[in-house]
């Protein structure tokens, strides 16, 4: 594992290495890791079976460690081919985005989800929202249109072009009804839905639009200038839409928060040695290379082609391109590569006349995610990762900003339960890239962990999918949640086609992959995008919305890394709804499994003597048996006994934890 280009300052990542050693198990004897509180040793299967899978589309070969399939279901028709986005829950259905809609599948049955509706809306990427009797979906792209039309928008300026928020009607989720739509000035790569705890009457939604701004002879007030310029730039701000519940056709933008205020550009990192390796066997192939900022990369086939045509029309010929036209092409491109190192040449000249002016930081968010209970929100701004306070929901504002030079694309939050941490991805190469190749740097399309001290975030340690994948696969770090395991903090994440990975990151420090499930290549010739956008926990299943496949559905299984009573206690948690942007906090009933789930921990870890976790677990059976006012006397008794030993426990906190859940278990009656 190489380490390369540091981050600066206090989010140096020099430990990061010894995190991603101590990891594992079998090394951990030859390089004097230090058993942490919480760490985990286990024993993956070996060689992984991740490496080497067969491509298909349906056909592919597959990988599943620590869990089970229970359905995977091709897309409907409508949507054949085209690109699943994110996901949304409500009651018994998921909705799942697609760049052409939106498809709702009924859950009720988990091992045969069936269809509800396949409802033909393009826009890209219509990533997905509920609240109540309410779905919004995101409009980004210029091909969107008012009136849901398949046809495009072909006028460079258009009032039939939609680009912001449709908001939809799902009372009856089998005919939503599109009640209304806030255009923004950017459009909306995606969104966030929060329900403020002291509001009853509205929702708001964060919009975070990544794409060019509108002329202002089709969305008026739109302004591309910086704020110098014109105060009232739609640049390096976002959007704050407010939702009356009981009209929401009157939602609309009522602040645009400017939470980038000051921040200048991070370092950035360059290319990585599988870059510069595909390079040169491209180049050897003789396919063309492009360079720009001097950094080359290898021209798309689809550029390619374009420019080689222009060559062909520019000499008035027909047919196809001629060896000629190839090297005119190379020429060509070489050309460019000189001009732009003399370019940049003279920007150094100019740089050694004085201190350059710092570039401006990023102008927009990619992806925040809000957690009302703690009153915070986690924004992955492209260069870097911003906590915010959203105690006033209209008004957010900047509490702590850090950068990563190993980071390349800041791109979604997803903070512990108990609000402690924080986990940020990258999604270098922007989705559409094969960035988990075996010699690409374990710390860069990953995520990073930082702890939440006194309103600022410190670096903790990276954690990478670690099966090398090809370069026939799209892969880096993408969406996931939080598995509601008590005590724990475990995430279900996608990356793309490296599959999905299931995390334990309760040790910052030392994050741990406990489960995963793989696919092969889509396609076996050349890259084409396929493999998990997004993949979340919702009430006992872990639901992943496959971009080129469908759906698939999984469930936990009992493993060295998670008991049958761990899983029970996860699955006690129910919700009504979940948006992936909304992170709901998780609060668990009474029950004999959270108790025993607590119990299993305490041995795992050593928080009590082993005599002591079976006397408490032949009290608890014994308990369970009994019935009314002898079950509470001896869930009481139990509770008592063991506070009497939490001082002189290991681990005193989740001893703590069990007390809790006994009292609250006989409270019960």
């Amino acid at each position: 594992m190489t380490q390369t280009d540091l981050p600066r300052g206090r989010f140096r990542a020099a430990a990061s290495l010894s995190a991603f050693v101590c990891a594992a198990a079998l090394l951990a004897a030859l390089h004097g890791c230090e058993s942490r509180p919480g760490g985990l040793q286990l024993n993956p299967p070996t060689p992984d079976p991740r490496v080497g899978l067969e491509a298909g589309m349906f056909d592919a070969g597959e990988a599943i460690w620590n869990m089970r399939m229970l359905s995977t279901t091709p897309p409907e028709e409508p949507f054949v081919g085209s690109t699943n986005s994110d996901l949304a829950f409500t009651g018994n259905y998921a909705i799942q985005g697609n760049y052409d809609g939106i498809q709702v599948w009924d859950l009720s049955d988990p091992a045969n989800p069936t269809s509800v509706i396949t409802y033909v809306c393009p826009a890209s990427q219509s990533d997905v929202s509920v609240y109540g009797n309410l779905l919004f979906v995101s409009g980004e792209g210029r091909g969107g249109r008012l009136d849901c039309g398949d046809q495009g928008v072909p006028e460079a300026i258009s009032h039939e072009r939609l680009r912001g928020i449709r908001i939809f009607d799902i009372s009856d989720i089998s005919n939503p009804e599109y009640v209304a739509n806030v255009q923004t000035c950017r459009g909306s790569h995606t969104h966030t839905v929060l329900k403020h705890p002291g509001d009853d009457e509205n929702v708001y939604i964060y919009v975070s639009g990544s794409s060019s701004v509108r002329p202002p002879e089709e969305l008026a007030g739109c302004s591309g200038l910086s704020p110098e310029e014109d105060p009232n730039s739609a640049l390096f701000r976002i959007e704050v839409i407010r939702v009356p519940l009981d009209d929401p056709t009157t939602a609309a933008i009522v602040t645009s928060p400017r939470i980038f205020q000051d921040l200048v550009a991070p370092p950035r990192h360059g290319l990585s040695p599988a870059d510069y390796r595909e390079i040169e066997e491209a180049r050897a192939e003789g396919a063309f290379i492009m360079t720009r900022r001097g950094q080359e990369r290898v021209m798309p086939d689809r550029l390619a082609a374009l420019m080689l045509d222009s060559i062909v029309e520019a000499r008035e010929g027909d047919g196809d391109p001629t060896a000629a036209d190839s090297a005119a092409l190379h020429a060509l491109l070489e050309e460019q590569a000189q001009a732009d190192a003399e370019a940049m040449a003279a920007e150094e000249e100019e740089e050694d006349e004085g201190p350059p002016e710092p570039r401006p930081g990023p102008t927009q968010c990619h992806d925040i995610t809000v957690y009302p209970a703690i009153g915070l929100a986690g924004g992955a701004c492209g260069g870097y990762g911003l906590l915010l306070d959203i105690t006033d929901p209209a008004n957010p504002f900047r509490l702590a900003a850090v950068a990563d030079s190993n980071f390349s694309y800041w791109h979604s939050a997803t903070f512990s339960n108990d609000g402690s941490k924080v986990m940020f991805t990258d999604e270098w190469g922007g989705g559409g890239a094969p960035k988990c190749r075996v010699d690409d740097p374990m710390e860069w399309g990953a995520n990073a962990i930082f702890t939440i001290e006194d309103g600022d975030m410190i670096f903790q340690s990276y954690y990478k999918m670690p099966a090398p994948q090809t370069n026939l696969e799209n892969c880096v770090a993408h969406n996931g949640s939080l598995i509601p395991v008590p005590g724990r903090d475990i995430m279900i994440q996608g990356w793309y086609q490296g599959g999905i990975s299931l995390i334990d990151w309760t040790d910052p420090t030392n994050p741990v992959e406990i489960a995963y499930h793989d696919r092969g290549p889509l396609n076996p010739e050349r890259m084409q995008s396929a493999g998990s956008w997004s993949v979340y926990w919702y009430n006992g299943v872990i639901v992943n919305s496959e971009i080129a496949r469908g759906l698939d559905i999984f469930e936990l299984v009992p493993s060295e890394a998670l008991t049958q009573n761990e899983i029970d206690a996860a699955n006690s948690v129910v919700l009504v709804e979940l948006n992936s942007q909304g992170q709901p906090i998780f609060e668990w009933p009474a029950t004999f499994a959270l108790a025993r789930a607590y119990l299993d921990q305490l041995e795992r870890w050593g928080g009590l003597s082993s005599r002591r976790i079976n006397s408490a677990r032949g009290d608890l059976d014994s308990a369970e048996e009994a019935m009314g006012a002898e079950r509470t006397d001896m869930l009481n008794e139990l509770a008592g006994s063991l506070a009497d030993q939490q001082e002189g426990a290991a681990d005193p906190d989740k001893v703590g934890k069990l007390v809790d859940a006994l009292q609250r278990l006989a409270a019960e009656g």
